[in-house]
């Protein structure tokens, strides 16, 4: 019965998305970007006499994730070319001219017939995952062809179908894999509960490796060392939903010495809009680098960043960085963008969905609140405790420092399994 509603469902998404198409432009970035993409993909592949390595993403978050898998490969095995699929316009968009990769599509709808004529097409010597989508046909469409496929920093829940009583379809999705590299040991024993266990490592989250690489090479901006000036408090919040500023807005109103730097998940000219309205004394990035510095507005308090790319870089400025999502659904964003810089980490209360952020609260390196007043009591603590801010941001580092590592694991299997020598 599962997989007749998979079959429903992968039937229903691309006329769902369709008819949104008409109305909302990521629909829209969805469809057009699959119109041609085996046409696309023919003709990128036609010569093509290197081995591939395809990569799957669902979206950026797992891009960045699987960033550091993708440059040690590119690094040990040079005769190899990277194939990078998405499935969201909001990774494709942003990474379909990285240098990593050798090609960037959008993955056709999962299909018997898709899955079959994309591996053809692709010829892909080893395939990885990255965290999740469990595409059936893909998946079992490379396991019949003894394609070697590894899922990588992958994360389980309990609640997931995979180990209820009905995921019978679901666990059989997992049988596909080689072998899985998960985050945590929970993760591991939820495997071994529904007899999944001889093809498991327990690898960590290459996100830990990833943000210590971003660390090491972020370069300074100076439009914004320009905007904070010398010896300034400065929060940086980054990931931002309209619920979160609706918190943080109070704080920058009552305490106008402090900097803010503000980057919304969303720079939409609504989203825009809703910035400059919440917070005072406003102005955006790109407003900012236009004003010649003897004109320069320096009674500013806020600065909306209105481009994407970088957020990673600005959280080397922050002396508390808060990171958004945990006041919506869906929960929060990467906490670990910030942590990395060993600066103490606000979020917001919806968090326990993923591990890194309920292990940095529990590690001291992050706080959790609530509402205004919660948030008001954390802020203080920190930014009047000299104490208090350097025992979280001294946690926060090292909680990054010491889970490193993941990727090193991963390409050790490949390495000792022979999935990519000449």
């Amino acid at each position: 019965m599962q997989k007749v509603f998979y079959q429903i469902f992968i039937l229903l998404y691309p006329l769902a998305a369709r008819i949104l198409a008409n109305f909302q432009a990521k629909a829209r970035l969805w469809v057009k970007g699959r119109e041609e993409v085996f046409t696309q993909l023919s003709a990128a592949f036609k010569h093509n006499q290197s081995r591939v390595v395809w990569v799957h993403c669902a979206s950026l978050g797992e891009f960045e994730q699987g960033k550091p898998i993708m440059e040690a490969i590119k690094k040990q095995y040079s005769h190899c070319k990277l194939l990078v699929t998405f499935f969201s316009p909001s990774g494709y968009e942003v990474r379909k001219n990285d240098a990593v990769a050798d090609w960037v599509f959008y993955l056709p709808m999962d299909s018997n017939r898709n899955a079959k004529r994309f591996v053809k097409i692709v010829r892909p010597t080893l395939v990885l995952f990255v965290k999740y989508e469990f595409w059936y046909y893909y998946l079992k469409t490379l396991k019949d062809q003894q394609i070697p496929t590894l899922l990588v920093s992958g994360i389980f829940r309990e609640d997931q179908p995979f180990f209820a009583w009905y995921g019978g379809f679901n666990r059989s999705i997992l049988t596909f894999f080689n072998h899985l590299f998960v985050q945590n040991k929970a993760c591991a024993q939820l495997l071994k509960g529904i007899g999944i266990e001889r093809q498991v490592t327990v690898s960590g989250d290459t996100r830990f490796d990833r943000v210590l690489a971003i660390a090491e090479k972020a370069a300074p901006i100076p439009e914004i060392e320009a905007f904070i000036g010398n010896d300034k408090q400065v929060i940086v919040a980054g990931s931002t939903w309209l619920d979160d500023d609706k918190v943080l807005h109070h704080y920058a109103v009552a305490n106008p010495a402090i900097i803010w730097i503000i980057a919304p998940h969303d720079i939409s000219p609504t989203r825009m809009e809703d910035c400059l309205r919440l917070y005072p004394q406003a102005i955006t990035y790109s407003a900012w680098v236009k004003q010649p510095k003897e004109q320069a507005n320096l009674e500013c308090q806020v600065l909306i960043m209105d481009n994407m790319g970088m957020l990673s870089r600005l959280y080397q400025y922050a002396t508390i960085a808060f990171v958004g999502g945990g006041f919506g659904a869906d929960g929060v964003h990467n906490v670990l963008e910030a942590a990395v810089y060993a600066k103490p980490v606000v979020i917001g209360p919806a968090f326990s969905k993923y591990a890194e952020a309920v292990d940095l609260v529990d590690a001291g390196g992050a706080f959790s609140v609530n509402e205004v007043l919660s948030l008001e009591k954390v802020l203080n603590l920190l930014l009047k405790n000299p104490a208090a801010y350097q025992k979280a941001g001294k946690a926060a580092g090292f909680f990054v420092q010491v889970q490193s590592g993941a990727t090193a694991a991963t390409m050790q299997y490949i390495y000792e399994n022979r999935l990519l020598i000449k």
